[in-house]
């Protein structure tokens, strides 16, 4: 097989490897993972992939034409939006799997245990790593159940509107992270006199400081080898008690798995997205949540996201989602065919809905039980969706301040991505960079073409190892050590 086409009511068909002049039907040299017409293509008429509008012909395509930026033009795509009008309930499991979490005094459950620094500002973020490095794997090595000390430091915090979204954002997160049930500990460093006020965020969330929650400005400390010292202090006294936690046996409805992409290309809609979106299928089914995310990346797909929502209401926020997106993008000069990104170009992809329908497969089939803001708290069990920019770093910053325990990233042209206090699992979407990137990658869904696996068999795969890493098995990207420097909150606003 050299080609595949994904429907009927495809025009295209996408290479499998690259193609000379009369194989397949190629009019001209076809590079593994494009598009050439299935039949000709008359200029202003719909290419079709997935059985959906990807773009326009900017002109007449012969069949057998390769089909890319050239000659396939983005336009706008008037879809009509039904709601509940596709909902496809999980069937119930034969039985009720487990995994080995760390069960938290609020009931939630987490699949690590970290302790974590957070900063209010960036001016602290000096102290929170000197502190963190403190802490080395032989310094750690008398408390077996703490995964480890992690400064989470960003560049913000202050010269920010205080009643803005950039504001409101950040605040969410940084309380998002210290309620994550992956972090055992928490101590938050700030300087004293910076916008994000630490005093405020304890008392709009209601936290009292204690044995697990600590607090500390630079300014109170008398300086920065002070506030060093003394947060070396603060994390000895807490670790044996981060490190009482102990694994048991808890229900995978516990689990609340992030669905991210980065990276992509043509396969990623034919092998890992689906893949993942099956996994997601048989999480939901044993009562666990998966979130999606990254609305620039649903962006044309949204119509069939709004058909599986549980009401009316529901679609409608996803729509409003997509309506802030085009504002916000027009505000600063852009447009929502900013991507594909010309990583994602060379790797086949074309056009924004392209892209999207690919990427919006991550979610699986069952309905869309919740529309969440940014790091807002994730309450809904089943398939959710989280408002991100597509920027993957800032976009599973926000997934797991909403309580994602675990991440799930799949990528086509390769990414060595990773995460903390949540580990991230990585799924190739072609065999030849699974070869090429074994160190970082976890599965290879590109199993589904060069040795013809079956969807659901990758799925499973893909599910299987969410149990065991869940359970303490460590990712290709966590053995690595990443996650330090990929918390990225997403910056909205004027910086004054």
């Amino acid at each position: 097989m050299s080609t595949v086409r994904l429907s009927e009511a495809d025009n295209v068909v996408t290479a499998i490897r690259p193609l000379e002049p009369g194989e397949a039907g190629a009019a001209e040299p076809i590079p593994r993972g494009h598009k050439l017409a299935a039949r000709p293509i008359p200029k202003g008429a719909p290419v079709v992939k997935y059985s959906q509008i990807i773009g326009y012909a900017a002109l007449d395509i012969a069949e057998g034409a390769h089909v890319h930026t050239h000659n396939c033009d983005f336009r706008n795509v008037d879809h009509e939006h039904r709601f509940a009008s596709n909902l496809r309930p999980a069937p119930a499991p034969a039985a009720q799997d487990t995994f080995r979490g760390y069960r938290r005094a609020n009931g939630k459950v987490g699949t690590r245990n970290y302790i974590a620094i957070l900063t209010s500002v960036n001016c602290s973020a000096t102290a929170a790593r000197r502190i963190a490095e403190h802490f080395t794997p032989e310094r750690l090595a008398a408390y077996p159940n703490v995964d480890g000390v992690t400064a989470f430091v960003h560049g913000t915090g202050c010269a920010m509107g205080g009643d803005g979204t950039g504001f409101e954002l950040l605040q969410r997160v940084l309380w998002g992270y210290a309620r994550n049930p992956n972090v055992g500990g928490v101590l938050m460093a700030g300087l004293g006199c910076e916008g994000m006020q630490i005093g405020w965020l304890l008392e709009a969330y209601g936290i009292t400081p204690g044995p697990h929650f600590q607090v500390m400005t630079i300014q109170e400390e008398g300086g920065l080898q002070n506030t060093i010292r003394h947060g070396i202090e603060m994390i000895e006294a807490m670790l044996p008690e981060v490190d009482k936690a102990r694994r048991e046996e808890c229900p995978v409805s516990e689990l609340t798995v992030a669905l991210q992409c980065g990276g992509s290309d043509a396969w990623s809609g034919i092998t890992a997205n689906p893949a993942v979106g099956h996994a997601c299928d048989l999480l939901v089914a044993q009562g666990g949540t998966g979130v999606l995310a990254e609305t620039p990346e649903i962006y044309g797909a949204e119509h069939l996201l709004t058909a599986r929502a549980v009401d009316e209401a529901t679609g409608r926020r996803l729509l409003g989602l997509i309506d802030w997106w085009q504002d916000y993008t027009a505000r600063n000069g852009g447009n929502m065919d900013n991507n594909p990104s010309p990583g994602n170009k060379k790797g086949g992809l074309t056009t924004i809905l392209e892209k999207s329908l690919g990427a919006a497969a991550k979610g699986g089939t069952t309905p869309l039980a919740g529309v969440y803001k940014y790091a807002e708290p994730v309450t809904a069990k089943g398939f959710a969706f989280m408002d991100s920019p597509g920027y993957d770093p800032a976009s599973v910053t926000g997934q797991i301040a909403g309580g994602c325990n675990l991440v799930c990233f799949t990528t086509g042209r390769g990414s060595a991505f990773g995460s903390k206090p949540s580990p991230t699992v990585k799924i190739a979407s072609n065999t030849e960079m699974f070869l090429r990137m074994q160190g970082d990658m976890d599965i290879n869904a590109g199993r589904i073409l060069s040795d013809g696996a079956a969807v659901e068999e990758v799925g499973r795969e893909i599910y299987e190892m969410w149990l065991r890493v869940a359970s303490g098995e460590m990712s290709k990207s966590e053995a690595q050590g990443l996650g330090d420097y990929e918390f990225v909150p997403w910056l909205v606003g004027a910086v004054m």
